[in-house]
């Protein structure tokens, strides 16, 4: 791993282009349009990036549709897909630095996570899906004599895929490695906030062998570049994470337009669950400080709500205190930084912002505070909201930041009760020492992902999404890929 001033130099040689990369080849916006991308830990502009709009997203569009018509991608064999992703792959891994530091540096993420989990884990998850490909059995329905009648999936068409800032590049290969890998088309729409890793992923593909058109990647605003592809009438389908207030509005695009098939991952609100018969503290200190003050909080299953019982609440809690007051907060590019940075100044003032009105609903606020003497005011300190009542409106709003609160309850079924106690259903956490407790609690805990005993367990054989509020889209797992197939009969009468 390199010190803070050798990633501080490969930062400062970076000079990434910020051209979109439409059909094959980097362009810049059809209005010659840029937006200035800023490190958050310095407040210094990266790049400038093309700022596309409805023009581009047409281009777009329309290369994606012929390169899928010309069966270029679409009516490749499995394998020899297989062997584009995997070269991807290899590419990814070869240039893991350079991406590594357009992450940390486009989202304030920590260079020892860019570096040891998500670029490589990039590349882990697109491998996967390349050598699933031929081990993936279509259907032969039991037809009487005569009759031959086989169930196949078929990619789609043209996908759209609008990923947001917290991970910019493993979000986007979630999206990307399946969609692809059936066959599709896709259409990358990058989060404003953080599109370089992207940008450079489009350069990537196309010298992976990936056919022009295949892989667009349209940086924009929100309200331009994913409005225009959610009401695309020649896009098929929408994959989207990101907040509730927006997979609604693409859901009514879908249903104004052309009723294209809408897949959500949103908010979250998750609860981990304390039992009364835990007996090593000091581990699940650990694991709840980690599930909620991971990249600074601004994960959409971040376990932000701890429920415990009474009998270890107290010691729990002085365990919490001590370990939130001992992270340290700053530079991103110093391997010694526990947390760095929030996106943005405004992810920050809002942050703030839920934080002050939370403090009066708690009965104590331990942290928050904006870092002393931090380069930028996007540095907050992690914050503990102790003994606020689940239907306080900081318990129930998702604060996408460093911000745990903490609910003391008597029984396990209160537990229950309040952790699923919001319009949310992401994820969940569970720590017991009674595998018959382990089991009929996190049964009864309404949630895509339940992790017992473990910090936000993951992994690209197992589903990730969820319910409610929190969309119906998953990710990850062979099951990804039906999102993007759609199932045709073909029948065959012969005698």
């Amino acid at each position: 791993m390199k010190t803070a001033p050798e990633w501080a130099a490969a930062a400062a040689a970076q000079r990434p282009a910020g051209l979109a990369w439409i059909d094959g080849r980097p362009v810049p916006s059809s209005s010659g349009r840029t937006r200035p991308t800023v490190d958050p830990a310095t407040g210094q502009v990266i790049a400038e990036v093309a700022e596309c709009d409805e023009r581009d997203v047409d281009l777009a569009v329309d290369a994606a549709r012929r390169a899928f018509l010309s069966g270029s991608w679409s009516r490749q064999g499995p394998r020899d897909r297989a062997a584009v992703l995997s070269r991807l792959a290899d590419l990814i891994l070869a240039n893991l630095d350079e991406l590594a530091l357009l992450d940390s540096r486009d989202g304030g993420k920590r260079i020892v996570d860019t570096t040891a989990i998500d670029i490589p884990g990039s590349a882990a998850i697109l491998r996967w899906y390349a050598e699933s490909l031929d081990k993936v059995y279509g259907e032969v329905a039991p037809t009487g004599p005569g009759d031959l009648a086989t169930v196949t999936r078929e990619p789609l068409g043209v996908i759209a895929a609008v990923v947001p800032w917290n991970y910019p590049l493993e979000m986007a290969i979630w999206k990307l490695a399946p969609a692809l890998a059936v066959g599709n088309s896709v259409v990358l729409k990058p989060s404003e906030e953080t599109p370089l890793s992207a940008l450079r992923l489009g350069e990537l593909a196309t010298e992976a062998g990936l056919p022009d058109g295949v892989l667009s990647v349209v940086p924009g605003d929100g309200p331009v570049v994913g409005q225009a592809l959610g009401r695309h009438t020649d896009v098929d389908a929408v994959t989207f994470t990101g907040s509730t207030q927006v997979g609604k509005l693409f859901q009514l695009y879908a249903g104004e337009s052309n009723m294209k098939q809408v897949w959500l991952e949103c908010g979250g609100k998750s609860a981990v669950v304390v039992l009364d018969d835990v007996t090593d503290l000091d581990a699940v200190a650990a694991g709840v400080t980690g599930g909620i003050f991971t990249n600074a909080g601004q994960v959409c299953s971040a376990t932000s709500r701890l429920v415990v019982q009474r009998g270890v609440a107290e010691a729990l809690t002085e365990r919490l205190l001590a370990r939130t007051a001992a992270i340290t907060v700053g530079n991103p590019l110093d391997p010694a930084t526990d947390m760095g940075p929030l996106v943005s100044i405004g992810q920050a003032t809002q942050v703030r912002s839920l934080l002050t009105d939370g403090a009066a609903e708690a009965a104590a606020l331990v942290g928050g505070e904006l870092e002393p003497g931090a380069a930028t005011e996007c540095f907050v300190r992690p914050a503990v909201l102790v003994d606020v009542a689940p239907t306080a409106r900081i318990a129930q709003t998702e604060v996408f930041g460093p911000v745990l609160v903490t609910h003391v309850v008597d029984t396990e079924e209160e537990a229950i009760a309040v952790a699923n106690g919001t319009p949310y259903a992401l994820a969940a956490g569970l720590w017991t020492d009674d595998l018959r407790r382990a089991h009929r609690v996190a049964a009864a805990l309404r949630a895509g992902t339940v992790s017992v005993n473990c910090v936000d367990a993951l992994d690209v054989s197992t589903p990730f999404g969820g319910f409610g509020l929190s969309g119906y889209g998953r990710d990850l797992s062979l099951h990804a890929m039906d999102k993007f197939t759609g199932l045709k009969t073909t029948w065959v009468h012969y005698g």
